[in-house]
């Protein structure tokens, strides 16, 4: 799709996303702009999924400057950017800039914490890419800076902002899957199968299933490596970041509201990495199956015996458009998501309100991956809120 097209379907999008909310996407004073500022770290996390070039197709909004504590990075992210301000501290720069949005965009999680306060510090509000950080101690903290400083904080579960998730949900409230009976995801399970999976891509699985099902009651889960259960012997620091990890094989069970349950496994597979990534939900009258991101791959059938190969059922597409028609949209290199984040962003600073994907949902989805381990350590279920706040394998 050409960019003359894509900026085309992605401004129809996101009218239809925002109808009926006032003010959405629209600045202050339409003579003024958002000054806005990027923290990368080429190297250890770069830019995220493009958190930083969003803003550039931003009409609200202006790139002032970029930090970056690699010199070749630097100089080429303010040049991506068109900003002639490049920083090699961040602090130091949003104390010179004065930005009112930051992109706190590196993938690695040990720095998300600190970027994060800082910016709390200097009453900046935040795109964040995930996951949030890498415990909940960290993100309590975080909560408690931004609702301080009455600060927002959009968090980057793409998928929460798709306008084919909205008709999904629409849809099965409705009545037309029935009664969410089960909620089935699953990791990538590629190399990273089992505890790197289950922090890096297993926040977007828990963030739907809060979506569709609400806040989760309890988690009972098992953690194992080689086969046998996780002690701390096989706990190790975690790649990119992400803090301590353990297991090449994690499976966990949720109970939400009513009948409800929610069920979340990885592990390293020989074959078919990354297919399965994902969540399913298995209704009374049928099966809806979906992929992640803001222009997902939604699909149902309504079959209450889950066996459409015998009952012939037809399955039928979900998309931007809505119900059983096709999709026209695409999302390269996650600029049509972010950019949905971004105005988001902006609405709700503009009406004092959380963003779609707030620091709450991140937390939240923080707090179901880390239940996995806590309930492993104590062998037994654990309820939500968790209790502990520490990082669970620091305690095995």
């Amino acid at each position: 799709m050409k960019r003359r097209e894509f900026m085309k379907t992605a401004a129809a999008a996101l009218t239809a996303l925002s109808a009926g909310r006032s003010g959405f996407g629209k600045a202050k004073n339409s003579k003024s702009k958002y000054r806005v500022a990027v923290i990368g770290r080429t190297g250890k996390g770069n830019y995220g999924h493009g958190l930083d070039v969003v803003w550039n197709d931003i009409e609200q909004a202006q790139v002032v400057a970029v930090a970056d504590e690699d010199a070749k990075g630097r100089a080429a992210a303010a040049k991506r950017l068109k900003t002639p301000n490049a920083y090699a501290e961040y602090r130091q720069m949003l104390e010179k800039e004065r930005p009112q949005i930051v992109s706190v965009a590196p993938r690695w999680l040990d720095c998300h914490r600190d970027m994060v306060l800082t910016c709390a510090e200097f009453g900046c509000h935040v795109f964040l890419e995930k996951p949030m950080c890498q415990s909940l101690q960290q993100a309590d903290e975080m909560v408690a800076a931004f609702e301080k400083q009455k600060l927002k904080l959009a968090i980057a579960h793409q998928t929460r902002y798709s306008p084919a998730l909205r008709h999904a949900r629409q849809f099965i409230a409705d009545g037309g899957l029935g009664d969410i009976l089960e909620l089935r995801g699953r990791g990538k399970e590629d190399r990273r199968g089992g505890g790197e999976d289950l922090m890096v891509l297993g926040t977007h699985i828990m963030d739907l299933m809060r979506f569709f099902a609400g806040e989760p009651q309890w988690c009972f889960a098992q953690v194992r490596d080689g086969r046998k259960p996780v002690t701390k012997e096989e706990v190790r620091d975690g790649a990119e970041g992400i803090g301590p990890l353990a297991g090449d094989e994690i499976h966990a069970m949720y109970r939400f509201a009513g009948t409800m349950m929610g069920y979340f496994s990885t592990q390293r597979v020989a074959h078919g990495a990354a297919k399965r990534f994902g969540l399913q939900v298995f209704a009374s009258k049928g099966i809806l199956t979906m992929t992640t991101g803001a222009v997902p791959e939604i699909w149902f059938t309504e079959d209450p015996s889950w066996q459409p190969g015998v009952s012939k059922a037809v399955w039928k597409q979900i998309s931007s458009a809505g119900v059983d028609k096709p999709e026209t949209l695409s999302d390269p290199n996650h600029g049509f998501g972010n950019r949905l984040i971004a105005l988001d962003l902006i609405r709700a600073i503009e009406t004092d309100t959380q963003p779609r994907g707030s620091i709450y949902d991140g937390r939240a989805a923080l707090e179901m991956i880390l239940a996995v381990y806590e309930s492993h350590r104590l062998k037994a279920h654990v309820e939500f809120p968790l209790k502990n706040r520490k990082h669970p394998l620091d305690m095995l």
